[in-house]
């Protein structure tokens, strides 16, 4: 058995341990208590915790517009047990629901989120002095260290940022890896931690759920049907699997989550992309001949039975949708996004744009191509892109859906076990609750058969996540932590990667962050007494005992 497993240091990590970087003598320097750095939900939340602190912070963001996901088109919130959720994490979806007349909004439009999050940034007093927009770490030589500590991070732009503390709060985790943290790219092995759901999966097996698994029978998924030497169809990337439980490289499936509207009023009419080519949707179409063929239902949203679903369609306030995936060939591009986690800007920009391509391509497929029942055509026309929404980017998310990129290797990794049998810690510093959930990681020919493989989803149950989760190994670096790539597996992180777990991290995160410079110590050394004190006093829910001990682990 040959184990594809990787403990990684990003490639130009060499130069994160630089003493005294050469850089302009004319560059710009900003300095504050607390540097953090991403323009994710944990981001902006960290930052106000900070500044409620009472500790200087600059929030370096690498895009202008701010909220990632949870502005991007992610409206239908993934929740797990209501309960879990406080702190200020509670709070950003009870000013949502305040928005609609309600005590709290779980689904909400992304202009909403928008203004919710620039709302909660101006009410801390943070202005744009504080939040630096557009400014991306370089990836060559952007950190400065000092033994284990960080010294300054630089911007392509050559603007310096100096802090005492520093939080990595983006999806893809750059600042922790130039920082010469270990992390960790893909699947591990079933044999590393002895998850159940670890590495690659068997096709079939009823030991966990696996939707969208299989196309229909007789699928073929040759270019040339019946002819191997023709070549795989595009969207398949080969033949037969690892052995059940080998690790690999491979990260889960990304996509756009997508905001449209039926509002007449509202509605931007689709339009035919200009690089549109349907030969990138033919699996799509004969997984739909197929059922047609056999008689069996084909809709846009409605779930009238497996595999009849092509979108995943969640209505959201005033007429708009957050749609996901939804049949075996749908809006997730298994298989294009390799190469994103430690992929360069060019590299990342290039899968983004590929990304865009192949989800406009596919409206314009589902609405127009006559292989596409009438009825479901006629639907997907009726809708368009929302005038009101992403004003700066064409009515388009700003956003993909980076639901997994690096995993930091630290001071604790979380596993499955953490998430349902061992669910309670003595350094716990929030609560988690969504189902382990990964969507499929690659698409291959076993047996003749097309199969989506990598997909789990297990119930919720609610667990604690420990603080030594957020914290690097000491002899890495010991004033940095890692709210949103913190230290889990790629199984625990299929529960742990949702935005009100995301955002409770970040707050933690920032109070540890300005408890370790009032004490004048290491993050990894800070006080768990005075650190649970304070997430408490913030409203945070840390035990299951504390929080509803009849409904825990349901």
């Amino acid at each position: 058995m040959n184990t594809v497993t990787r403990l990684l240091l990003f490639p130009t990590v060499l130069a994160a341990f630089v003493v005294a970087s050469i850089v302009r003598a004319d560059s710009p320097v900003h300095e504050a208590d607390v540097v953090v750095y991403g323009d994710t939900p944990a981001a902006i939340v960290a930052a106000i915790q900070v500044k409620g602190m009472g500790k200087s912070v600059i929030l370096v963001a690498p895009k202008k517009q701010l909220g990632a996901m949870a502005s991007g088109g992610l409206g239908k919130t993934d929740k797990g047990k209501e309960g879990t959720i406080g702190g200020m994490s509670r709070e950003f979806f009870e000013r949502v629901g305040k928005h609609y007349g309600k005590d709290i909004g779980w689904d909400f439009e992304p202009k909403v989120a928008t203004a919710v999050y620039e709302e909660m940034l101006a009410d801390a007093g943070l202005d744009d002095t504080a939040v630096r927009r557009g400014r991306r770490l370089d990836l060559t030589d952007g950190v400065t260290k000092n033994g284990s500590r960080i010294q300054e991070i630089r911007c392509e732009s050559g603007e310096r940022f100096r802090a005492r503390v520093f939080l990595d709060c983006t999806y893809e985790g750059d600042l922790m890896a130039l920082a010469g943290v270990a992390y960790h790219v893909g699947r591990e092995p079933r044999s590393q931690y002895g998850e159940k759901l670890a590495g690659v999966l068997e096709p079939g097996s009823e030991d966990y759920r696996q939707p969208k698994q299989f196309f229909e029978e007789g699928v073929d998924p040759h270019i040339e049907p019946g002819d191997p030497s023709s070549g795989l169809l595009p969207g398949i990337q080969g033949e037969g699997l690892a052995e059940p439980g080998t690790g690999d490289a491979k990260v889960q499936a990304y996509n756009f989550r997508l905001c449209l509207t039926t509002d007449p009023g509202n509605r931007i009419p689709f339009t035919k992309p200009n690089n549109y080519d349907p030969a990138r949707y033919e699996l799509l179409a004969r997984h739909i001949q197929a059922r047609v063929k056999g008689g069996l239902p084909v809709t846009l949203s409605e779930r009238v039975a497996e595999g009849s679903t092509l979108l995943k369609v969640d209505r959201m306030p005033n007429n708009k949708t957050d749609i996901n995936d939804g049949s075996p060939a749908s809006l997730d591009y298994i298989g294009a996004n390799w190469d994103y986690p430690e992929g360069n800007y060019a590299v990342r920009e290039r899968i983004w744009r590929e990304h865009v391509d192949y989800t406009k391509g596919l409206i314009w497929f589902i609405g127009n191509d006559p292989r596409v029942p009438a009825d479901v055509r006629s639907e997907m026309m009726a809708y368009g892109w929302p005038r009101d929404e992403y004003v700066d980017t064409d009515h388009f998310s700003h956003q993909l859906y980076v639901r997994e990129a690096r995993r930091m290797v630290g001071r604790y990794v979380m596993r499955q076990q953490d998430c349902e049998e061992t669910r309670t810690k003595d350094d716990s510093i929030g609560m988690g609750s969504y189902g382990v959930d990964s969507h499929h990681i690659q698409r291959v020919v076993v047996d003749g058969r097309i199969v989506n493989e990598g997909n789990f989803l297990a119930r919720p149950t609610a667990y604690e996540i420990p603080y030594a989760s957020l914290v690097p190994k000491s002899d890495e670096c010991t004033n940095l932590l890692v709210p949103v790539c913190l230290s889990a597996s790629h199984v625990a992180f299929g529960s742990l990667r949702m935005e009100p777990v995301w955002m409770i991290l970040g707050q933690t995160a920032a109070t540890a962050a300005a408890q370790a410079i009032d004490a004048d110590e290491t993050v990894q050394k800070i006080d768990y007494g005075t650190l649970r004190e304070r997430l408490l006093a913030d409203g945070q829910r840390l035990k299951l005992s504390e929080w509803d001990p009849a409904s825990a682990g349901r």
